[in-house]
């Protein structure tokens, strides 16, 4: 019976500040760091077998500290940009809460957790999950079915595309979906890819709020 382990990247300079990140790439801070290594610690009485990371450096990161702890530098690590955070065009660097003020609750909330709400220079939730989804059934999804355990260290928002894939949630499931910074959730998958059970581990209380 193999496992999926989602992992989003530990907390960076840019979560700690507020400001929106998408492309940008920016390391992660000293709690981010301690964040990894607890998930890691999480993630002890699970072999993995292969990884799939984003390029963006905060998921880089993330993964060398749990690679380290748990002593996998033997397996393969596949790099995609498919993975890669959600591009926030317009609204990238710029602080949310002011934004928040700025644009109000309404709008804010669809920049923010909308499914197809358009962004200028940047993308919806719906294009990371036409990037993603594509990615893991072509790829990803032939490793579990040879039984391999398999981890993927990404972001937010490419996490939640590829959950609203996995679990089938709606449109408002999926605007309601949070993953928070270093969480591990952990699906044991059945032949053919059903999902048998999950669970979350290092689950993050301020999860909503950075």
């Amino acid at each position: 019976m193999p496992h999926l382990i989602l992992v989003r990247h530990g907390k960076s300079e840019w979560n700690k500040l507020g400001l929106w990140t998408g492309w940008q790439d920016v390391s992660l801070n000293e709690d981010g760091k301690e964040e990894a290594l607890k998930t890691a610690a999480h993630l002890k009485n699970i072999p993995i077998h292969k990884a799939y990371c984003a390029t963006l450096i905060r998921t880089v990161e993330t993964w060398e500290i749990i690679k380290s702890n748990l002593k996998l530098g033997h397996i393969p690590t596949i790099f995609h940009k498919a993975l890669n955070e959600r591009s926030y065009g317009i609204y990238t660097g710029k602080n949310k809460w002011q934004v928040k003020e700025e644009v109000g609750e309404a709008e804010f909330a669809k920049i923010r957790r909308g499914w197809d709400h358009p962004i200028p220079e940047g993308e919806t939730l719906e294009d990371v999950h036409n990037r993603i989804v594509p990615y893991y059934q072509n790829t990803i999804q032939a490793d579990l079915k040879d039984g391999k355990n398999v981890i993927i260290i990404a972001h937010g928002n490419s996490l939640r595309a590829l959950v609203k894939h996995l679990e089938d949630l709606s449109i408002d499931e999926v605007s309601d979906l949070e993953i928070g910074l270093a969480e591990a959730h952990i699906y044991s998958m059945a032949e053919g890819g059903k999902i048998l059970s999950k669970e979350i581990r290092a689950e993050n209380k301020n999860k909503g709020k950075i």
